[in-house]
C-alpha cells in the first residue's frame, strides 16, 4: 500500500508561482521504485496528465505547461513537487498526485487532490 498526501494548493495570481508537494508513505523501498507525477481535473473536464516521472526518471509534461511547470523529487523526503510558474486561469483545477509502483504493474495509487485556483 502507498499513501499520497498533497499540499500547497491555494489561490495564486496569474503570473505568480506556487509549489505543490506530494508526500508518499507506505510499502515501498524508494520513490525511485515508482513512476510518480501529477494529474489535474478542471470542472466539467476529464482528468489530464500534467507532468510525471517515467522509467529511468525521464520526465514528461503536457504541452500546455511546458516551460512553465517543473516536476522534481526528493528521495530523502519521499516527496515529489510541482513548481508552477506563470500560472494561467486555465490551470485552475484540482491537482492529484499518483504513484505506479514498478513492482506492481497496473496498480495506481492516488492522493486526495489539492485545489489550485489561478485568479486575480
Amino acid at each position: 500500500q502507498v499513501q499520497l498526501v498533497e499540499s500547497g494548493g491555494g489561490l495564486v495570481q496569474p503570473g505568480g508561482s506556487l509549489r505543490l508537494s506530494c508526500a508518499a508513505s507506505g510499502s515501498f523501498s524508494s520513490i525511485y521504485s515508482m513512476d510518480m507525477g501529477w494529474y489535474r481535473q478542471a470542472p466539467g473536464k476529464q482528468r489530464e496528465l500534467v507532468a510525471g516521472f517515467g522509467p529511468f526518471g525521464i520526465t514528461n509534461y503536457a504541452d500546455s505547461v511546458k516551460g512553465r511547470f517543473t516536476i522534481a523529487r526528493d528521495n530523502t523526503k519521499n516527496t515529489i513537487y510541482l513548481q508552477m510558474n506563470s500560472p494561467k486561469p486555465e490551470d485552475t483545477a484540482i491537482y492529484f498526485c499518483y504513484a505506479d509502483p514498478t513492482v506492481n504493474p497496473g496498480r495506481r495509487y492516488w492522493g486526495q487532490g489539492t485545489q489550485v485556483t489561478v485568479s486575480s
